[in-house]
């Protein structure tokens, strides 16, 4: 079985941008209308060059990815949990297509590094979670520094993305909606220090979500 730690630059190309892109318009453009009530802020805060810059959202749902993504509208191949990538799991079809990559949470390898640094040498952007895994609302803790990290050593500045207010998943019942907001935030520089890094990101989240540090 294939290791997804590793993925190379000549993976991010035309045909899974295009599909990437489809995906986004015609899937998940059409879910939230149907299923969402959302607002987007601070679109005006989004690179407007493609590539070397990382997406660090907060992680309320198994939604996230592909909600960064339709705000921030860019090409982000998101860090992913080794569990995704197993056969047995239902979403690793999609998960694969769209350019995520795996990563060991407890043991992260030189593969997870290398495949960074390809992603940065094409149109793609990265997308990570500090928070590791979802979490709920309430405590913003055991945020992972590697974002950090690599944001340091590959020269990337960090685009904070706020997912505030989301109550939940979609419910069948006629005429029922759910909602939440994208709040997305200037780029952090990574000329800061990890820990001024790692404080402005959790400070734009505390004052956009329901957190508190």
């Amino acid at each position: 079985m294939r290791n997804y730690n590793r993925r190379y630059a000549k993976e991010y190309n035309w045909m899974r941008s295009l599909f990437y892109l489809t995906f986004l318009h015609v899937v998940v453009d059409n879910f939230l209308n149907i299923f969402y009530n959302y607002k987007i802020y601070g679109r005006e805060n989004v690179p407007k060059n493609d590539g070397k810059y990382i997406y660090a959202a907060n992680h309320v749902s198994i939604f996230d990815p592909p909600i960064v993504s339709f705000a921030t509208r860019k090409l982000i191949a998101f860090m992913a949990k080794e569990e995704l990538f197993k056969p047995d799991e239902k979403l690793q079809w999609l998960v694969k297509r769209l350019g995520a990559f795996a990563v060991n949470r407890t043991k992260p390898e030189i593969a997870t590094f290398k495949t960074v640094r390809d992603i940065f040498t094409t149109k793609w952007s990265l997308g990570v979670f500090p928070q590791g895994g979802t979490h709920p609302y309430g405590q913003l803790e055991e945020i992972k520094k590697g974002f950090a990290v690599i944001a340091k050593n590959a020269k990337a500045d960090i685009v904070p993305i706020a997912i505030a207010g989301f109550t939940g998943y979609p419910k069948l019942k006629p005429f029922t909606r759910r909602e939440f907001q994208i709040h997305i935030g200037k780029p952090i520089s990574y000329k800061l220090s990890e820990e001024e890094i790692i404080n402005e990101w959790c400070n734009y989240i505390c004052e956009h979500a329901d957190y508190k540090i």
